[in-house]
């Protein structure tokens, strides 16, 4: 084998699944697609390209090692993107699934290692007497086929409620896997410590507890929780250079959120917040209080944040270093400028696309967006 292709193929096969720090040669789509009419954005213009069609109600995405893509819809199906089609057949062996309100299939992140030991990871509603929950699935992919499934979580006490489960994961750069979950729609229970609505969460990647998790000998807290006060995370991501945790919040009508996580914080729900009640009543008077977080931004009127990832590598020179928010209610996408700790310039991107549910980088480089509203994938071409 020639030098230049086997170092090729050891970058390739030893790529981070949580996080994108490098970029290949490879392309999991076609670069000659059909592409939009150049847009202009103030640092980076782009084409926009489908690459998928046909998704239902997608939720997330994992580019897998072997040049397939893993997509959930929320519906309770595990699809595969190969050779850049979507294959009609979907991965056997998936969970049970309450498809019910915003609960179903959710999150799916590859273990850091998974082109070794096959493991995935799966967030899902599952069904528990007197409603449901966030679960946590830890499987083995086997061609089109999960084995070897173990949840290594579930959330409680249940709930019959039909919003608010969450969920995102990110591994951190000492391997552990956090994931959250949201308040299920009883706000107080983000405050308590006893239950697991509202929290974000962190576990070794066989389901252990860490032994230093900052509420572990606190009598009767749940001994997995890293963060509390949590209204509904829907991007949570690892900061490419620094390994500093970052997440975004639903908040109520205004108020979403952008937080970095921290060990043992309380990030303020519902004691403190941005938003009012939908129905134009007052949850809080107090938008700040000691003890509590504060956003590094926050957006009113609500966007609907879903997805988020931080643009690295040399393919956007102009967005480097900048976070990517899906934006639900504002069918669009926002490019967060950040400095260190704080967000500086916002632009909103791809305006009336549809509701962006999740905004990823892959390992080729290119940044990718899941439009659920119309059950696409869409590809942000440089110019």
């Amino acid at each position: 084998m020639k030098p230049t292709l086997t170092l090729f193929l050891i970058a390739f096969f030893s790529l981070g699944c949580s996080s994108v720090s490098t970029q290949t040669n490879f392309t999991y789509f076609p670069t000659d697609l059909p592409k939009s009419d150049l847009i202009r954005s103030q640092k980076q213009n782009f084409h926009t390209q489908v690459v998928v069609s046909g998704l239902r109600n997608p939720w997330s995405m994992a580019f897998l090692p072997d040049g397939r893509i893993l997509v959930t819809e929320r519906p309770g199906k595990l699809r595969i993107i190969e050779n850049g089609k979507l294959l009609a057949q979907a991965v056997e062996g998936t969970p049970e699934v309450v498809a019910r309100g915003q609960g179903g299939l959710m999150d799916v992140v590859l273990h850091p290692d998974f082109s070794s030991n096959s493991i995935l990871y799966l967030s899902y509603s599952i069904p528990l007497e007197g409603g449901t929950h966030t679960g946590i699935l830890r499987a083995k992919l086997n061609g089109n086929r999960l084995s070897d499934q173990q949840v290594i979580f579930t959330g409680g006490p249940a709930s019959d409620r039909g919003h608010h489960f969450g969920s995102r994961f990110v591994f951190d750069n000492e391997g552990y896997l956090f994931f959250s979950i949201g308040d299920r729609g009883k706000m107080e229970d983000a405050q308590s410590l006893t239950n697991a609505a509202g929290k974000v969460f962190r576990i070794h990647d066989d389901g252990r507890v860490p032994a230093d998790n900052p509420f572990i000998n606190e009598v009767g807290a749940v001994t997995q929780i890293w963060s509390y006060g949590h209204r509904n995370i829907q991007g949570f991501t690892k900061h490419p250079e620094t390994g500093v945790l970052w997440a975004h919040e639903h908040g109520p009508r205004g108020g979403d959120e952008l937080n970095i996580v921290k060990k043992g914080a309380n990030y303020g729900w519902p004691v403190i917040s941005y938003g009012i009640n939908y129905d134009g009543s007052i949850i809080t008077n107090l938008r700040e209080k000691e003890g509590l977080e504060q956003p590094v931004t926050y957006w009113d009127p609500s966007i609907g944040p879903a997805g988020l990832t931080f643009v690295s590598g040399d393919m956007y020179p102009g967005w480097k270093g900048n976070a990517m928010v899906g934006a639900l209610a504002f069918t669009s996408v926002y490019r967060v400028e950040i400095s260190d700790s704080t967000a500086e310039e916002q632009e909103q991107l791809l305006a009336n696309i549809g509701r962006v549910r999740d905004v990823r980088q892959g390992p080729d480089g290119y940044l990718y967006v899941i439009v659920e509203s119309s059950g696409e994938i869409l590809r942000l071409l440089p110019e």
